[in-house]
């Protein structure tokens, strides 16, 4: 069970790591949902990771709010993005949608190309759950097309828990051998034991995880 844990900052990821976490999603401003963390950041975090054999992803994400993102707001990302590559951080995790809810396929071809060229990997966030369900699965095989390896989803609405969006959670990972369907979101390290038991995964991502 590889074990993502989201971090805000650099602070709490040592201790991350002493506790079992193989992979760190760093971010900023967690109380929004997560946001591109600065340069500095990122540079410490990723020499650090790199000397603790922990993979590092990085939030790639200019505000908080909805994934439907300005022309602005858009080449602050491509930006970032550049520099998330140029300082070998593993991977992003991205999500842009359309103001229909769809994939913003443009912009996410775009961000592909760049992170490809950069060996960058590419997980889509839980802005996937804001899809609606009966378009989810050709969301799904587009993203796989384009070149990103994972999905990060609560499987459904936020005011549901995990556990009752286990069996869509099931019905994703089903549709594509080639994308690796990633549970977060309300789970702990006191949970994860019961889910293990009602659902197949072998990644899982939170914030209070390890």
């Amino acid at each position: 069970m590889l074990k993502e844990v989201c971090l805000e900052n650099f602070t709490d990821v040592p201790g991350a790591i002493e506790r079992g976490a193989k992979r760190i999603e760093l971010c900023d401003n967690l109380a929004v949902g997560g946001t591109t963390p600065s340069i500095g950041v990122i540079k410490i975090a990723t020499e650090y990771c790199f000397d603790k054999d922990t993979s590092i992803i990085v939030m790639l994400r200019p505000r908080g709010g909805n994934f439907v993102y300005s022309i602005p707001e858009k080449a602050i990302m491509m930006q970032d993005l550049a520099e998330i590559g140029a300082l070998h951080s593993n991977g992003i995790a991205v999500g842009a949608l359309t103001a229909a809810n769809g994939l913003d396929k443009p912009f996410l071809e775009e961000i592909a190309k760049l992170a490809t060229a950069n060996g960058t990997e590419l997980a889509f966030h839980m802005a996937f759950d804001q899809i609606p369900e009966d378009k989810q699965r050709d969301a799904l095989l587009w993203l796989a097309e384009i070149g990103f390896t994972r999905i990060l989803t609560h499987g459904g609405p936020t005011e549901n828990t995990i556990f009752e969006n286990a069996a869509h959670i099931a019905e994703l990972a089903k549709i594509s051998p080639d994308m690796t369907i990633m549970p977060g979101g309300g789970i702990t390290k006191d949970n994860l034991a019961d889910l293990e038991k009602v659902l197949e995964f072998t990644e899982v991502h939170g914030t209070r995880i390890v």
